[in-house]
């Protein structure tokens, strides 16, 4: 079974710095296919930018095939308004994308921020989202 899912920008960090850790094997899923990402310009323009910080040493050419790998397999929307309160300006995008694909389909959003985004049963963290495709399966 496959679950669409929008992905925080630091579950795509963790999986960067650790690939084995449980955001890894949430992106290693993304990158299978059976979680299918679900993006648009702003949250890519966001994932570069972050990885690309001096901090954290990522290699270039492994962030960029990394997101090349990534886009191919995802789906694209847009967004509306939306009426919940988002405490950092930056994670309202990955809301405002995830509310909108929800118009159409079920799909999660994967952070390890839970308190960045209101109380929800589809906002879910890293571990969550491998327990929900375990039992897809």
């Amino acid at each position: 079974m496959k679950y669409y899912a929008v992905l925080d920008t630091n579950v795509i960090v963790s999986a960067m710095l650790k690939n084995s850790s449980v955001p890894g094997q949430v992106a290693a899923e993304a990158l299978k296919g059976d979680i299918i990402p679900v993006l648009n310009d702003e949250i890519i323009a966001e994932y570069e930018d972050v990885l690309k910080r001096p901090k954290f040493r990522f290699d270039a050419k492994t962030v960029k095939v990394f997101l090349e790998e990534l886009k191919k397999r995802a789906v694209y929307t847009g967004y509306g308004m939306i009426e919940d309160e988002i405490p950092d300006p930056k994670d309202f995008v990955f809301y405002a994308v995830l509310m909108e694909k929800r118009n159409e389909t079920d799909v999660c959003l994967v952070t390890g921020n839970m308190k960045h985004f209101p109380l929800r049963a589809y906002i879910v963290t890293p571990r969550e989202m491998l327990d929900i495709l375990q039992e897809g399966r």
